[in-house]
Formats: C-alpha cells, structure tokens, sequence
C-alpha cells in the first residue's frame, strides 16, 4: 500500500513540476539567456579593455622611445595623442609626459600643465604631488618662496610619497631667498627622517654646511 502512495506522490510532484514548467518557462529560458549574455559581454568588455591596455602601453613605449632620442616634438605629439586616445592610468602617465617634453622649449607653459594635473582632483595622490614637485623644479629659479611652499606643502608631509624631493626643493628656495631660519627647518627634517634617500641627505647636509651658525643665547 505504501508503494501505491509513494507512485501517487511522484506523479503528483510531476504534475506540479509540469504546471510550473509551462507557466514559468519562458522567464526561466528568459533569465538564462540574460546570465550567459551578460558573462558573455563582461568577458568581451575585458577582453577590450585588456587590448587597448596593451595597445596604449606599446604606443607609451614608442614615445618615450622618441623622448631619449631627443625627438622632443615627436615625442611630445605622441604623449598627447595618448592622453586623448588611451585607458586612465596610461592617460595620466602621458599627460606628465607630455608636460615634461613641453618644459624642453616652454618652461611657464610646462609647469601650468604640471599645475593641471595637481588639481585634478580625479588623479590619485601620488600623481598629484609628481606634478607638483616637477612643476616646483620648472620655476625654481624664477618664483617666490612664498609661491614654492604654497606648491609644495601639501607633499611634504610625513606621509607624502614625494615629500623628500618637496622638501628639498623647499630648502632650496628658502636658502635662495635668503631665509635662514625655513631653510634650517626643512633641513631638519630631511635629517630626521630616517627614509631620506642617501643622496639627498647628502646634499642637505652640504646645504646646511652653508648656513651661519646658530646664534648661542
């Protein structure tokens, strides 16, 4: 007897299943369709994604090729191409690139493009402070301290991945401007970080040879 409702119960779930089926098939048939279409179009949008990598990063290469062979103005047109045509993060390489071949016969005008990018507040903080420092190293000679530390505090701070090159760049300038007393405080600090490069501390240390000694009270 238990057999007879055992195969009563089967038939009975398959009934269901069989009205289920044809109630819902087309939303089922539907919602695979959608799932296989839709790895399919993240498959291919990688796989686009990972073609114009490798053709932009190619392109990054030949330019920079033209930058060691002083091709200055070739360079400089493939570098902004780039900027205009590639991914995000070859485009930001490429628009200090090409900021940087501009500085070979536009100093002001190479820094205003450094100073672009430091604002550009959809590029990530490391590339901000590059800028800054690159546009600082342009107009070294030719601006204020005032306008230097305006630049170059923000990437001077202790966690700054450029703060050794801003903070040297700072001395400079204050040393130039004859103030002793801000050219001995980013002094300082290159000496009491103990990540300072081995070089720059070394040219600090020739800097600070320079001042007058401190007045004993």
């Amino acid at each position: 007897m238990s057999e007879l409702f055992d195969e009563v119960d089967e038939e009975v779930r398959r009934e269901q299943l069989k009205k289920l089926w044809d109630k819902y098939s087309i939303y089922i048939i539907a919602l695979a369709f959608l799932i296989i279409a839709g790895v399919g179009g993240w498959r291919g949008y990688q796989y686009l994604e990972a073609k114009k990598a490798a053709e932009a990063g190619a392109a990054f290469d030949r330019a920079a090729e033209l930058a060691d062979q002083n091709k200055h103005a070739e360079a400089e047109a493939a570098f902004a191409d780039l900027v205009a045509k590639a991914p995000s993060g070859y485009r930001i390489l490429a628009r200090l690139r090409t900021a940087a071949e501009v500085a070979a016969r536009d100093k002001p005008a190479a820094a205003k493009m450094f100073d672009d990018i430091a604002s550009d507040t959809s590029v990530a903080a490391p590339e901000r402070d590059l800028a800054r420092i690159r546009a600082a190293q342009l107009l070294l000679e030719t601006t204020t301290y005032p306008n230097m530390l305006q630049r170059l505090e923000p990437a001077a701070g202790k966690d700054g991945a450029f703060r050794h090159s801003a903070r040297e760049l700072l001395a400079l300038s204050a040393w130039r401007a004859n103030d002793t007393a801000a050219t001995r405080q980013w002094l300082d600090m290159i000496a009491n970080d103990g990540n300072t490069p081995p070089g720059l501390r070394s040219r600090a240390e020739a800097l600070q040879a320079l001042l007058p000694p401190v007045a004993k009270s």
